[in-house]
């Protein structure tokens, strides 16, 4: 029997993510980040960044348990609905077909429960609302315009970089050390760094959503309208420049600890040589440009996904070295320049 075809996915489009406090959540999502209500009830909130306009990027439904329900990915024809339901069927992966779709403005969806753990849905069509790219009465100095990312915890990150790219993603960069030990991997399908990502640790959990802005003086901008609001304990890390990406990024933490990316300025991968770039994990420029301390609950803490019932998924310990344990994050006892001696006056999670 030969292989089935894989589906062909176009870009990561939209997180169903369940929250215990809806109204708390709207607020945060809406009043402090601006993104926009497309249709809202008493158990769901629809919203959208200002450039989209497929339904939604990220669905809010109120729950008892704080869980990321979906990973949504939309593909190119209807026809690859059905090649992901084959897929994930061989693969013995458990299957639910809705044509109907699972949430609002999706049509005909499949949703699966994939090889590492995690809750993927796959669509094509969607209800078209209004772009918003040319409303700039609606801009904040902070808009949020594209969903970018999702950032996924496995433990074992070559088994899940294989089953990607056998799903048709392709990697930009890698973490690795000397032994071989690979601690994170960014794959994509539209022309950026990334549609998602596997960071190394215990799971399957969802690191963080990410969303992007125009320009990094937008993020400064966020940053400076939490302060305004008393909100800087939202605020995990940053603001500051990856060093894998390139991106500039700010990650804060919504009511109800799940993690959300303000992203911006990657780079184009488009190529079909598009070269990997691989970083040494004792490189403390790979996560922070400027070497600034990786916090430890950055490593450690992530939501937990759903099944396809709505029961959360099980957590797998990761036996492999964890990034954190061996690079105490980026805090001056790895390099700067491969050579030199250390340095310890980046305060870091020794404290």
């Amino acid at each position: 029997m030969t292989n089935p075809t894989p589906p062909d996915i176009v870009r990561c489009a939209y997180l169903e993510l369940v929250v215990t406090d809806l109204a708390a959540s709207r607020r945060f999502y809406v009043e402090v980040l601006g993104l926009t209500v497309t249709a809202e009830d008493d158990t769901h909130v629809y919203l959208r960044t200002l450039e989209e306009f497929i339904h939604h990027n990220l669905v809010l439904r109120q729950g008892p348990v704080a869980a990321a329900a979906a990973l949504a990915f939309r593909v190119r024809t209807p026809e690859d609905v059905d090649r992901a339901e084959e897929y994930f069927t061989a693969l013995g992966c458990r299957t639910e077909r809705r044509r109907e779709g699972f949430v609002r403005g999706i049509g005909d969806a499949v949703r699966v429960v994939d090889p590492l753990g995690f809750p993927y849905e796959f669509f094509h069509h969607v209800d078209h609302v209004d772009r918003l790219a040319w409303r700039y009465d609606l801009y904040t100095p902070g808009a949020l315009v594209r969903l970018d990312h999702f950032n996924q915890v496995t433990p074992d990150v070559p088994r899940g970089r294989d089953y990607l790219e056998g799903l048709g993603f392709r990697v930009t960069e890698d973490i690795r050390d000397a032994d071989g030990v690979t601690y994170a991997a960014w794959l994509h399908r539209k022309d950026t760094v990334h549609d998602t990502a596997l960071t190394g640790g215990d799971g399957p959990r969802l690191h963080h959503i990410a969303f992007s802005t125009h320009e990094k003086h937008n993020i400064i901008a966020i940053c400076d309208m939490l302060g305004a609001l008393r909100m800087s304990d939202v605020i995990e890390r940053g603001p500051g420049r990856h060093g894998v990406s390139n991106a500039f990024y700010l990650y804060i933490r919504d009511p109800d600890g799940h993690r959300v990316e303000i992203y911006t300025q990657d780079y184009y991968t488009g190529d079909p040589d598009n070269p990997v770039v691989t970083w040494d994990v004792h490189d403390n420029q790979r996560r922070d440009w400027w070497g600034n301390p990786v916090v430890p609950s950055w490593y450690t803490e992530a939501s937990t996904v759903l099944d396809l019932d709505g029961n959360p998924q099980p957590v797998a310990h990761r036996d492999e070295p964890s990034e954190l344990a061996v690079t105490i994050g980026a805090d001056g006892f790895s390099y700067t320049r491969e050579g030199d001696a250390e340095k310890g006056f980046k305060l870091g999670s020794q404290l």
